[in-house]
């Protein structure tokens, strides 16, 4: 099977071919970062880094765009409650999202614009706009008109532009032409941030933003934008309208996540079930997290729960313990082509769900291999577990998840526990099970576990 995509734009499991033979322009509707990121934007940033990874696992070069919105009317908001300047808000948010995927494993962006630092970008698309009779300006402010679009504006989202209410984005509505038509700039007010314009001073637009970004790093036309389903409308709605009303071509396939509810209700502040990923790192560790996080397939609403995230949890337990066990019995195996059934899966509309069920089978069968002493059938499960993993960010054996400094204490650690085994095993020889247990239960005791297995007693770490 052939790489495919579910595309919002046409509604339909598109095959996947790109503008140019062997490469792919991505872009992602980033953080806008007037808070610190709840675990829905970070399961965002976790699927589309697996698509990253598919992609570049599949052969394509990528550039990966991904933007964060640094002055937005929620920012300015919350900088005037908290009585610090705007500028500190987005840049002290944006840090910890940037933490937040690095602890997660998202691979980094090619390039990660901010709004402020394209505005000069921004005057030129309106410029083009106005020329070619789609915007205007008009008190202090510039606004994109719908119905110079109307034959496809809504196309996105399958509205009419008939059944649309007011875009409600300015204070300034009777300045517009019509109701719908939204801000491309804002004009500016006191105690705001501003930049010049040949139409007054203001601030960009939240759609603007990302139509001059996008095309400035990937060109007018390009392969892939992908964002939640939140987004659609007006957001990406909005984005195609002034894009391709200015003569780009913009994107060609649309993909989007769906959004994570909490014990099936919606994330918010009033409800108090916002959840951090903070909260989560308390139950399990990052590669457990973003096991979680990917398990679910992209395009799904995910409903999280305790019990949930305690099942993920086990499961990737599952993959560790035997790529732990495997490396231990036949040594270091690199990662090999994924099987066939797992390319399968994540060809069609990135099947993760699928995937992980090839993952999950391939440790079972090198489980019984361990157990019947097949050691090349279990060099092969491992190499094919760890190619699997390693498309999923979740490869026990990566370095990113083996950055605590435990990895550091491993061979003193390694040596005190081999003695203890040591005793352990005289006591066993002579029959003294009594201390063999003790020494056994004094370890546990200590946070190590011991396992006897046909080749010989194994110790790991206890996982809270």
């Amino acid at each position: 099977m052939s790489l495919r995509f579910y595309d919002t734009g046409t509604r339909s499991v598109r095959p996947f071919e790109p503008l140019e033979e062997g490469r792919v322009g991505m872009y992602v509707c980033g953080a806008t970062p007037q808070a610190s990121p709840h675990i829905g934007h970070l399961r965002s940033g976790v699927i589309y880094d697996v698509l990253l990874r598919w992609l570049r696992a599949s052969g394509y070069e990528v550039t990966f765009a991904r933007n964060v919105t640094d002055v937005d009317d929620k920012i300015i908001a919350v900088s005037a409650e908290r009585g610090v300047p705007w500028f500190a808000v987005a840049e002290g948010n944006q840090r910890v999202f940037t933490q937040g995927y690095d602890l997660l494993g998202c691979l980094p962006p090619t390039i990660e614009p901010r709004a402020t630092g394209h505005v000069p970008e921004m005057i030129v698309l309106i410029r083009r706009l106005i020329e070619k009779g789609h915007a205007y300006a008009a008190g202090g402010d510039v606004y994109f008109d719908v119905k110079s679009w109307a034959d496809e504006y809504g196309s996105l989202s399958n509205q009419r532009l008939e059944n649309m209410r007011s875009a409600g984005d300015t204070p300034n509505e009777e300045a517009k032409r019509d109701a719908r038509d939204f801000a491309l700039w804002k004009g500016a007010k006191p105690g705001e941030p501003s930049w010049e314009t040949p139409w007054g001073d203001g601030r960009p637009g939240w759609h603007l933003e990302c139509s001059a970004m996008a095309t400035k790093y990937l060109g007018p036309a390009f392969d892939i934008h992908g964002g939640g389903v939140d987004l659609i409308f007006p957001h990406h709605e909005n984005e195609i309208a002034q894009s391709r009303a200015a003569g780009d071509g913009f994107a060609r396939y649309w993909l989007h996540n769906g959004l994570l509810t909490v014990d099936g209700e919606k994330m918010s502040k009033s409800v108090g079930n916002v959840v951090l990923l903070s909260d989560l790192l308390d139950k399990a560790r990052p590669v457990e997290v973003r096991y979680y996080l990917a398990s679910a397939h992209y395009r799904s609403l995910m409903d999280y729960t305790d019990a949930a995230l305690a099942e993920a949890v086990s499961a990737y337990q599952r993959i560790e313990g035997f790529v732990t066990r495997a490396s231990e019995t036949v040594g270091a195996v690199p990662a090999s082509s994924v099987p066939t059934g797992f390319a399968t899966a994540m060809d069609d509309d990135l099947g993760v769900p699928q995937a992980l069920a090839v993952l999950h089978e391939t440790v079972r069968d090198g489980n019984s291999a361990l157990a019947s002493g097949d050691h090349e059938a279990v060099r092969q499960a491992l190499a094919a577990v760890r190619a699997m993993a390693d498309v999923l960010g979740i490869d026990p054996l990566s370095p990113q998840w083996n950055r605590t400094g435990e990895e550091d204490l491993r061979p003193v650690v390694d040596a005190l526990v081999g003695v203890a085994l040591e005793q352990r095993q005289a006591a066993r020889a002579r029959k003294d099970y009594a201390a063999a247990d003790a020494i056994r239960d004094s370890l546990a005791e200590a946070g190590i576990l011991v396992e006897d297995t046909p080749q010989g007693p194994r110790w790991e770490l206890k996982r809270d």
